[in-house]
């Protein structure tokens, strides 16, 4: 719930000033050219799926 509203929030502070939203941009695209930084983002995407797979072999 409050992933939302900050989201939102942040979302709507970017289309109400324009320059936000170019920094925004700019730093999400440095961000996602970065090879570790694509690693470390799918890690911690897969890593709940992971350890429930995982835990699920010693139950």
């Amino acid at each position: 719930m409050i992933t939302r509203i900050l989201f939102g929030a942040g979302l709507g502070l970017m289309v109400a000033v324009p320059p936000l939203f170019d920094i925004a941009l700019a730093a999400t695209t440095l961000a996602a050219s970065q090879p570790p930084v694509i690693a470390f983002a799918a890690g911690v995407v897969a890593w709940p799926r992971i350890s429930r797979r995982v835990r699920g072999w010693f139950a």
